[in-house]
């Protein structure tokens, strides 16, 4: 399977990076800070913001908006990241 990103409520929800350094290493700084069992109370630092944007810049592969089902670039990807309301 390819490298993917799954995006909802401005974070993380899937992922598959495969054998990705980068994604690896930036996968681990995020799961780092603190996480939340229901996707819907995570409310992520501004480190696993950071960190998340990394990821994005990491994958190769498709960045989807789990809430409309599109593909997003990776900079609309991190816009929505970093803007997504807490």
């Amino acid at each position: 399977m390819s490298e993917y990103l799954l995006l909802k409520w401005g974070t993380l929800k899937g992922w598959d990076i495969g054998e990705n350094g980068k994604a690896r290493a930036a996968l681990a700084r995020y799961a780092s800070g603190p996480t939340s069992v229901s996707l819907l109370s995570q409310s992520d630092t501004a480190d696993q913001k950071a960190a998340l944007c990394e990821l994005i810049d990491a994958i190769n592969g498709p960045i989807r908006n789990d809430w409309s089902g599109e593909d997003m670039s990776k900079d609309d990807a991190k816009k929505y990241v970093m803007e997504y309301p807490a």
